[in-house]
């Protein structure tokens, strides 16, 4: 597999070969459409002053004028009437002025051979070295006919500032190659770190180096990544503290259930102990099936995949229902319950709500010290409902505050490792209300113990 260095290696280099390819086929078609013509017209002005000059001078020194001329930076090639041919200049590459060419200028015409040169690329038609690629003017000096062809020397047309120019160019090319190649590199090696990082996380490494410091969207990458594994390192080690507490949970009244079970396989129990031992195994029995129900609960909510079956119903007969079921708890822990539920209708799961008061409910129970009391309010607004549950509890810390929703987690562990719990009861109650479009919040109460606010819409939306 190709590194992302690599692959940007050759994709800056195959880029900048594509635009020079590009850009010499551009400019080669606007010579050819553009300036071929116009640089056969000036030239044909250079010849024709060249041989009206000579015409004008009777006692010219042809020859002398001639390599002037080509001092200057020009190639001439002179035809005379007698077929004699005499060259100034460098001797161009290649010989191919045809005959027909030579005629026709020796009898008064003209030869634009640069404009009617073949159409090829731009280095092989302006630059081309070829004789062809002159343009022809007759003159007559000393009562003979001549045919002069002229082009610019190739040599003289790079001057000093085209090599300036041109190293300038090349320059400017190197740099840029090595700045491209420099930036790549700042910007991929704190990538392939995040690659190493993500790596050592899937394996379950949660604490990987990252020595990214930059305040660019890598930054903020990283920063992401950072918060991201730090998140994945506490739900690991919640996950690990929730199957040893599940573990415990089972593990206890499997071991009740066990040692009851033997001790009334003796023939000689008194039944009154027959009878405790039974209703012990009972016990344990609900107490699991109770967990088994949040564990199966929670799973369905995760796999949700069809909409909620939403229908009409009264909630405040549903909460009056749920709490009639605890009426045995309160009066075993000489608590008391206030109720003010408007009547309110709306439109939801019947039974997954009823999880959420009875959550809501035996989470008050659990945290609320005997004598204490729960207040249960169910308010109806033009917009939705808003249901409070408010008890006098041993409430929660406030750096917990932000985590109670999370799912396994369990606040001060040392405050409350007397109360039985899974940290899925919240959880199950913040996934329910989010699926009926509501929202719900904690408040701590300002003597003691918490208030749940859960806000839901009376109409039909999520």
């Amino acid at each position: 597999m190709k590194s992302l260095y690599s692959k940007f290696v050759v994709f800056t280099l195959g880029t900048m070969i594509m635009s020079g390819l590009i850009a010499f086929l551009a400019v080669n078609t606007y010579y050819h459409q553009q300036l071929k013509g116009k640089n056969d017209e000036k030239n044909m002005k250079i010849a024709l002053s060249l041989a009206s000059f000579i015409e004008s001078d009777k006692n010219l020194d042809l020859e002398d004028f001639l390599q002037t001329q080509s001092a200057a930076g020009y190639k001439i090639y002179v035809v005379n009437e007698k077929d004699e041919t005499l060259q100034y200049g460098a001797p161009f590459r290649v010989n191919n002025l045809s005959r027909d060419a030579i005629s026709q200028v020796l009898g008064g015409g003209a030869y634009h051979g640069m404009r009617d040169l073949p159409t090829e690329t731009f280095v092989t038609g302006f630059f081309s070295d070829e004789l062809a690629n002159t343009v022809g003017v007759p003159f007559r000096h000393n009562g003979t006919d001549y045919a002069l062809f002229l082009r610019p020397d190739i040599k003289f047309l790079f001057t000093e500032v085209h090599y300036l120019l041109g190293g300038m160019v090349i320059v400017m090319t190197i740099i840029s190659v090595l700045v491209m190649l420099t930036v790549a590199k700042m910007l991929i090696d704190p990538i392939t770190k995040l690659t190493d990082a993500a790596k050592k996380v899937g394996e379950e490494q949660f604490s990987p180096e990252l020595n990214i410091d930059r305040r660019d969207e890598i930054g903020q990458l990283a920063q992401s990544f950072r918060n991201m594994t730090e998140r994945l390192s506490e739900n690991d080690r919640i996950r690990k503290e929730f199957i040893s507490d599940v573990s415990h949970d089972f593990q206890s009244p499997l071991l009740n259930i066990k040692g009851y079970a033997e001790l009334l396989t003796k023939s000689d129990l008194p039944e009154s102990e027959r009878q405790n031992y039974a209703e012990v195994i009972q016990s344990e029995t609900e107490r699991l099936s109770s967990l088994t129900k949040q564990l199966m609960l929670l799973t369905s909510l995760d796999q949700l995949v069809s909409p909620i079956r939403k229908k009409a119903f009264r909630l405040d007969e549903q909460i009056r229902e749920v709490t009639l079921r605890y009426r045995w708890l309160l009066e075993e822990k000489e608590m008391s319950l206030s109720m003010d539920l408007d009547k309110a209708e709306i439109l939801g799961d019947p039974a997954f709500l009823e999880k959420v008061w009875e959550n809501l409910l035996s989470n008050a129970l659990k945290y609320t010290e005997t004598g204490g009391s729960i207040d249960i309010t169910l308010t109806k607004k033009d917009d939705g409902v808003t249901v409070a549950y408010c008890d006098s509890g041993i409430g929660i810390e406030e750096e917990h505050m932000g985590r109670i929703f999370d799912r396994f987690y369990r606040a001060d562990e040392s405050r409350t490792k007397q109360i039985s719990g899974t940290g899925l009861g919240l959880s199950i109650v913040h996934q329910v209300v989010n699926l009926h479009g509501g929202s719900i919040d904690v408040q701590r109460n300002k003597g003691e113990g918490m208030t749940f606010i859960v806000k839901l819409p009376t109409s039909n939306r999520n």
